[in-house]
């Protein structure tokens, strides 16, 4: 099952690219803006749980399509961008067994523990 769903992961990692394709950006901005999303995690200095909570709500998919379609309805290719930006990032982070936190440590997460073997 887990392969399944980093499959699932990984094409929908492909699904923003194709739709980053459609928009009017070089692709250098792809590649310097993907990892932008993991500056939520600076939420972290002050607690686990402040960490998870702004960790989370900048890693949530939701958050990635709603920017995205917002984008499209309003004709705003930058808000566009930064959902596209997100749900590349977020789901490329969950083929690599990062996902949303939980509020005690940053190494646990709704796929496992970050590190553990034990993953399901």
């Amino acid at each position: 099952m887990r392969n399944l769903i980093k499959l699932e992961e990984f094409f929908l990692f492909l699904l923003s690219v194709f739709l980053f394709a459609q928009l009017d950006y070089a692709w250098w901005w792809y590649l310097v803006l993907f990892l932008t999303p993991d500056i939520a995690a600076l939420g972290y200095m002050a607690n686990p749980a402040a960490g998870a909570i702004t960790y989370n709500s900048v890693h949530h998919k939701g958050v990635s399509v709603a920017a995205y379609v917002l984008g499209a309805l309003v004709g705003s290719p930058v808000l566009q961008l930064a959902g596209l930006i997100i749900l590349g990032h977020s789901s490329l982070d969950r083929v690599f067994g990062y996902g949303l936190k939980y509020r005690d440590s940053f190494k646990d997460t709704h796929l496992g523990h970050i590190g553990s073997s034990l993953q399901h």
